[in-house]
């Protein structure tokens, strides 16, 4: 018999525990599910999106939930026939009954589950899953181990920590306490004599990555596994077979041979080269017939990929080197994609993906706060090469090691780690987010010269022997060839915020002291996996999100309720206050605007100072850059370079321009702030700056450079342009100048006033424009933008737009909106070019596309 796989998604139906009546029952649309979606689509609940009606929910949370189907089965009445239920993941406390038997008690979300049930079989079925509220027992396993373990917590409640569960469900400060329940991954009904369970490979590249050996395995679940074989092979992109073996099944169900691969293609992140794959597959057949009883395939790739931690003249490295290729890791933090996460399809997943293609960013690290992701989003980075850095699903916290704990994740680690390792876009592990700064906060145990890890256990801090002793042992086990690293962020055991070692989550920035980001430069790390500036969406996500006009101002209750950050008001307006003039209290889209600016600014200058800082080899000082974050799972005003809804903000272009494979970057050195306030002069008749360009080609190219200097108050020419010509390193940062002096000698400096101006800097290869940079006065707050005369044309396709200036602008954006796809925006203009911007609409867009900048 060959294996049958039903999925059960239709037929459900659900509803409060404690609610008996006999219209209690609801229908499910489909499952995967979760609590929530139903009982909104039913409209028993307003939508916690909108408004406050986060607030009218929290009841769900405290609530026992059921979820109910009938199914059949094909009979067989072959021997050895095996019926499973497979739940691939439940959310997250549940009691699952078959035909009135209990035949699994679950309690952690990220794990799947298989359980044999021919024995239990009818020709009609009932399955019912009842799923206890994961708040209430957390706070009940609270109060179980409250004498052996002291759950110190930042964001949101100690409840959630010895619950394996998504800790966003509870809060966090961009997202809102949804308390989820249901079968959120598919539920599968499986029949079958046996069944390859997995297949995975291990192997190496030679040092010139021109040929490849390893170990192909495979493990097969079955009584008989001498009357049994499995067929290992690999095709290439061409589905031609370029190994093939027949191999018997060990007594253990291990399947494994030994295979070499010359002159193989590789797999590569996107600007690198192609992102090849290999199918790899395991057909279990009869011995005696080759008859077919199960197969299963995946798409691998075949890459070397190194962690870089040398000591050098900065401390000691941190980057990645791809088949022998440094790679600087522009990129992003990731966040859960919804609030619902069953909801969630591959194609959402892909365009998530795609845009960070259309930014040029590399690398996306998955936040341990959230899931272990799915294989949608997985498949996406595999196909469109994208590093994946995968936190394991610890954040915030100090987790606790008692056996019944450390068992579910062991369950967990291993699962996961051996669902993930054939993915070739995963090239690291962590062991958490932020976990060893609460050891910090609270002052717990930690002693780097102690290396004995039973002592770890009876500390303050035992989560250390599930971070530097169980992770990295199961990883050896499962995935030896992929990098651990502790957790984010780390440094071989110093202070987590050392900028000589590790990474540094970057929050001078926004918390904390609240930093310049003008200051970017003097906050650099050897890997910078977290930083940050919030900004407010576009307006039609604020709209669909707050419906009352009278609450559609920066402050109303609505708008801070919206905002979970902590002292959102005062860091938010200190930002604007620096550097902007500040809007009217009610001008809901100027202060948005500014918002967008200082956010893009902010982009700005933090990736273009750290990716200056990528060097040369042997002199990697910044190994990489990842904003947090991406995305938002609701919509909202936070840090999201993208939000909910996939609508840009300004920030994202911001990144997008600053992770060119071929950048300038311009920095003035003039002083801005003097004794801790704005100088209003700084902005006067002279300034030295800084010019490098930023390389991720992998040949030298020659660069064509010109520097104008033009006033903003006239868009005239204030000093002679320089013009050179200059061969850039290839994978490298170029200084181009160094100090560079100028003076401007207009007719109003001469006056004695000043005449501030813009030092405006374009590459071009070949004589193409592959770059622009432009240095402002800083901050932008003095200077006047008014008489801009901006003209705004559109193609007769209205597939393209054209913006023009008369004198220098600073901030010019777009209102985007669903469904609004634009090659840029967030931009600068300069008196006499034209920018020529790519529109494309689809059915969900706005039709019309009104526009801003600074000081109109």
């Amino acid at each position: 018999m060959h294996k049958t796989s039903q999925q059960l998604t239709t037929g459900w139906s659900m509803r409060q525990a404690d609610d008996l009546s006999q219209d209690s029952w609801l229908p499910v649309k489909t499952v995967p599910s979760q609590v929530h979606v139903d009982l909104l689509a039913n409209e028993k609940i307003p939508d916690p999106f909108v408004d406050a009606n986060e607030l009218s929910v929290q009841w769900i949370g405290e609530k026992d939930w059921v979820y109910r189907t009938r199914f059949s089965v094909p009979s067989n009445s072959e021997d050895k026939t095996q019926t499973d239920l497979v739940f691939l993941g439940l959310d997250t406390f549940a009691t699952v009954r078959l035909n009135g038997h209990i035949i699994l008690e679950a309690e952690n979300m990220h794990t799947a589950h298989r359980v044999r049930v021919s024995e239990l079989l009818r020709p009609d079925n009932e399955l019912e899953i009842v799923f206890h509220s994961a708040l209430l027992r957390g706070r009940a396993l609270l109060d179980q181990h409250q004498a052996e373990h002291v759950f110190h917590v930042r964001q949101t409640e100690a409840s959630r920590i010895p619950v394996r569960k998504a800790q966003y469900n509870w809060g966090w400060d961009w997202g809102p306490i949804l308390m989820t329940a249901g079968p959120w991954r598919p539920v599968l009904v499986e029949q079958y004599v046996a069944r390859v369970e997995d297949v995975w490979t291990q192997y190496e590249l030679s040092a010139d990555c021109t040929s490849c050996a390893g170990t192909v395995y495979a493990r097969v679940a079955t009584t008989q596994p001498d009357n049994m074989a499995v067929v290992l092979s690999l095709a290439d992109d061409q589905d031609k077979v370029v190994f093939e073996q027949t191999c018997p099944i060990g007594s253990d169900g291990l399947v494994q041979t030994t295979f070499q691969l010359d002159s193989p293609a590789l797999w590569y992140p996107h600007g690198y080269g192609a992102q090849t794959r290999y199918r790899l597959s395991a057909k279990l057949i009869r011995a005696d017939t080759t008859t077919q009883l199960d197969a299963q395939s995946k798409l691998i790739g075949l890459r070397r990929c190194e962690l870089i931690q040398e000591p050098d003249a900065f401390g000691k490295s941190f980057y990645f080197r791809l088949n022998g290729i440094d790679i600087f890791s522009g990129g992003s933090c990731w966040i859960p994609g919804d609030s619902y996460l069953a909801q969630i399809s591959p194609a959402r997943y892909r365009a998530w993906m795609q845009l960070m293609v259309e930014s040029h960013q590399i690398m996306i690290r998955v936040w341990g706060g959230g899931i272990y992701e799915d294989d949608a989003f997985l498949d996406a980075c595999d196909d469109l090469g994208i590093l994946v850095w995968q936190d394991f699903a610890f954040a915030c916290a100090s987790y606790p090691v008692y056996d019944s704990f450390i068992r579910s994740v062991e369950e967990e680690a291993r699962q996961n780690i051996r669902r993930l390792r054939s993915h070739p876009s995963v090239v690291i592990w962590a062991g958490s987010n932020e976990d060893y700064q609460v050891q910090e906060r609270y002052k717990l145990d930690y002693d780097p010269e102690d290396t004995d890890p039973e002592s770890w256990k009876k500390s303050s801090f035992p989560a250390r022997y599930t971070y530097e002793h169980l992770l990295p042992k199961w990883m050896q086990e499962e995935d030896p060839s992929t990098a651990y690293h502790p957790t984010s962020p780390w440094g071989d055991g110093k202070p987590t915020a050392d900028p000589t070692v590790g990474d540094i989550h970057q929050w001078d920035i926004w918390h904390g002291p609240m930093s310049r980001y003008q200051d970017s430069a003097e906050l650099a790390g050897r890997f910078v996996s977290e930083f940050g500036m919030e900004a407010y969406p576009h307006l039609l996500t604020l709209h669909r999100s707050i419906t009352s006009p009278q609450q559609r101002h920066p402050g109303s209750r609505l708008m801070d309720f919206r905002n979970k950050a902590g002292d959102h008001e005062r860091r938010m307006i200190t930002y604007v206050a620096e550097n902007f003039l500040v809007p009217a209290a009610a001008d809901l889209p100027a202060f948005t605007h500014v918002t967008q600016i200082l956010q893009a600014e902010t982009m700005r200058y933090a990736y273009k100072a750290w990716r200056r800082m990528w060097g040369a080899p042997g002199a990697r000082h910044c190994g990489g850059v990842l904003v947090w974050q991406l995305n938002d799972c609701w919509p909202t005003m936070s840090w999201a370079v993208v939000d909910y809804y996939l609508v840009r903000k300004p920030a994202f272009y911001a990144i997008a321009n600053a992770l060119r494979p071929l950048d300038v970057g311009i920095v003035r050195n003039c002083p801005v702030w003097t004794s801790g306030h704005a100088d209003p002069f700084a902005a006067g008749n002279e300034c030295e700056f800084d010019l490098w360009v930023a390389s991720s080609r992998l040949e030298a190219v020659q660069v064509d450079v010109e520097v104008r200097y033009v006033s903003i108050a006239t868009g005239e020419l204030v000093a002679e342009t320089i013009t050179k010509r200059v061969l850039v390193a290839p994978n490298a940062t170029t200084e181009v100048l160094a100090g560079q002096c100028v003076k401007v000698t207009t007719a109003k400096a001469r006056d004695g006033d000043i005449d501030p101006f813009v030092v405006y800097a374009v590459i071009s290869v070949q004589g193409q424009r592959v770059a622009e940079d432009m240095a402002w006065p800083q901050p932008l707050k003095y200077l006047d933008f008014a008489e801009r005369n901006v003209t705004v044309g559109f193609s007769p396709a209205r597939d393209c737009v054209t913006v023009q200036a008369q004198r220098p602008v600073k901030g010019f954006v777009f209102e985007e909106s669903e469904g609004l796809k634009l090659s840029d925006n967030g931009f600068d203009l300069m008196p006499g070019e034209k920018k020529v911007v790519a529109v494309s609409w689809d059915g969900r867009a706005a039709q019309e596309l009104p526009w801003t900048y600074i000081g109109k």
